[in-house]
Order: structure tokens, then sequence, then C-alpha cells
């Protein structure tokens, strides 16, 4: 098997997506929820 330019192009975008939908995934988990809640009020805290 023979790896060109254009076949390693290919495998970076594949592996590029693949990693895009996995953070997709774990933005969107119901287990982060209550953690990106928390951080999203940080600012609105009093010291």
């Amino acid at each position: 098997m023979e790896f060109d330019v254009n076949s390693l192009r290919s495998l970076v975008t594949v592996v590029s997506f693949l990693t895009f939908i996995g953070i997709i995934g774990w933005a969107y988990s119901r287990k982060n929820s209550a953690d990106f809640d928390k951080a999203a009020n940080l600012p609105f805290e009093q010291d």
C-alpha cells in the first residue's frame, strides 16, 4: 500500500473530524452539565 500526500491529507481530515465530533459529544454530555453550570456562574459569585 502506497501513501501519497493526498492519502495523508484524507487521513488527517478524518481524524480531525472524529476529534471534532468527540469534543462536541463531550461538551453536550449530561454528566458534564453540572460542572459547566457551576463554571458558568463563577463570574457572578461574590468573594
